[in-house]
């Protein structure tokens, strides 16, 4: 998350104070192949409608609808990848991690982020939950078996061995909603992007089934690949067989 933040301020200062050093750069890759600059303080004229008046200089339309719009787009990407709630869940399952003797452990984060899931937490759960944080991180601290773990899918088998899932069903509990997050995640973004391929002005009257069919092809290539033209092939001479 902080490379997430240290990237929007980037972006933000390159928008801002970029434009005279990538015009500087122009100029320089101009005289250097002989390339006719443009007058920046002209009428901009639109290369597809000649004849319509813009009303705007070149300087305008190239730093404020061309350079400013790109890193604008590139920010408004960032946002929908790493919303303020994604963030906040992110930043609050850091506190699963078992590195370093889980240096990062968070009993208040873990609390908050349990909180996050009140279908699988409920009141009572969350009181028990506070107790369960606090024997679990007393006990794992002082196993040696737990010293060498990094990731929380290596915390998750380690529990099932050592049979403290059952010990802590509710920090398990919490541990698994951690772990399928991730997937969930990015599968979600996958079939966002991939809307924005497939639904195209050409196949804007796809019905939601068709568009849907469309989207998991484009999403799950891999398993697309196994598929042969053959097995294809004998798919629709079965259907076709229906229509006799």
């Amino acid at each position: 998350m902080k490379c997430v933040k240290s990237t929007r301020t980037v972006l933000n200062e390159l928008r801002e104070d970029g434009w005279e050093s990538m015009l500087g750069n122009v100029h320089v890759f101009c005289e250097k192949h002989d390339i006719v600059e443009l007058d920046m303080e002209e009428a901009y004229v639109n290369p597809k409608k000649r004849r319509q008046v813009t009303g705007i200089t070149t300087k305008h339309h190239y730093q404020l609808d061309c350079f400013n719009g790109v890193f604008d787009w590139l920010v408004q990407e960032l946002n929908c990848r790493f919303s303020e709630a994604s963030s906040n869940l992110l930043v609050l399952s850091a506190a699963l991690s078992p590195r370093d003797s889980f240096r990062d452990f968070n009993l208040d984060n873990l609390m908050s982020l349990a909180k996050l899931y009140p279908e699988d937490f409920n009141s009572g759960d969350l009181r028990d939950l506070d107790k369960d944080l606090r024997l679990y991180i007393a006990d794992v601290r002082t196993d040696d078996s737990f010293s060498s773990i990094a990731t929380i899918t290596e915390l998750s088998k380690k529990m099932v061995q050592t049979r403290r899932h059952i010990m802590y069903p509710l920090f398990y509990r919490l541990l698994k909603l951690v772990i399928v997050f991730p997937i969930a995640t990015a599968t979600v973004e996958r079939c966002f992007s991939a809307m924005k391929l497939v639904k195209t002005d050409l196949h804007s009257r796809l019905n939601d089934d068709s568009l849907s069919d469309d989207v998991i092809c484009y999403v799950e290539k891999e398993e697309m690949e196994k598929v042969t033209n053959d097995q294809v092939v004998e798919y629709f001479m079965a259907r076709r067989k229906r229509f006799y």
